[in-house]
């Protein structure tokens, strides 16, 4: 049996529409055009690279984009200063500091400085607070493992009762993707660098999701047969044959894993795309509690 492909790449793309039309839609109605504040500190390549694309999406989809970029050496007082003054800004509906920053930087106070109606990202901790606790909902959730979320829900996966494994632990994915689980009826374990005989505890998981930073570790024979599985990672490879010399992989051996998975994500293609979508959705759903 070869799996099903979950494709983000459409999935996305639907959302993005959606989105496109609601903007119209509120404007229409006498609302404000949506508007998206990105906050980038220090020249990391790949941040550069997000926030690029993220600023991308908003023009093509009518969302008002602003972006603000720091020198790697601006101080804690600079970055906080900024964020306080897209609080202040009725024009500014979305607030998105690129993470990570640059070292010295006390993220979780910057994070924090947000105001929590404008933090689209979802990472202020009163909103993660709030997707911890029963019976308490966020105004966000972060992008990304929404978007997982999502795809699995696309995907048939039946989440209520299931067994579910995230590996990895990190505050942008892991913890909150457990969370998400947690709240539709899955039983959940996460998984990290300690966790013993990791293989065997992946083998039990009707649900997978992948969020480790390491290409390829999750092997075929990892997965449950009939197992719904999302690939988060990312991770670049050598590749002598491939026109940049590199190519890109998940944390798990899709070739391997496609054998024996119900269904999976690829990388890329994937997850990825639900991101943005994401954002964008939490942005113009912003911009519509503003005009209410």
């Amino acid at each position: 049996m070869t799996a099903r492909l979950i494709d983000g790449k459409t999935i996305a793309a639907d959302i993005r529409q959606e989105v496109g039309e609601g903007v119209e839609e509120l404007i229409a109605a006498g609302g404000p055009r949506p508007g998206l504040a990105t906050v980038l500190v220090g020249e990391n390549p790949a941040s550069q690279t997000y926030v690029r694309m993220k600023r991308k999406v908003c023009g093509e989809l009518g969302i008002e984009s602003f972006g603000h970029e720091l020198p790697a050496d601006a101080s804690q007082e600079e970055v906080e200063k900024l964020v306080k003054e897209l609080n202040a800004d009725p024009k500014v509906h979305g607030i998105l500091v690129q993470l990570p920053l640059p070292a010295g930087l006390d993220e979780e106070a910057i994070l924090r400085a947000i105001d929590i109606e404008k933090d689209v990202d979802g990472f202020h901790p009163v909103n993660i607070g709030r997707l911890a606790q029963k019976g308490r909902e966020p105004l966000f959730v972060p992008c990304t493992p929404a978007g997982c979320i999502t795809l699995l829900k696309k995907a048939g996966a039946e989440l209520e009762g299931a067994n579910a494994v995230v590996a990895g632990r990190s505050n942008i994915v892991g913890m909150p993707a457990a969370l998400l689980l947690v709240k539709e009826n899955a039983t959940v374990t996460i998984c990290h660098s300690r966790t013993r005989d990791l293989a065997s505890v992946c083998r039990e998981a009707d649900i997978l999701i992948a969020a480790i930073g390491r290409p390829e570790m999750i092997r075929g024979d990892w997965i449950k047969p009939g197992a719904y599985v999302i690939d988060v990672g990312i991770n670049r490879v050598d590749d002598p044959e491939a026109k940049r010399g590199y190519r890109l992989v998940g944390d798990v051996a899709f070739d391997e894993a496609k054998e024996i998975a119900e269904a999976i994500t690829p990388v890329p293609g994937g997850v990825g795309p639900m991101t943005i979508a994401g954002l964008m959705q939490n942005t113009l759903r912003s911009a519509r509690r503003a005009m209410s």
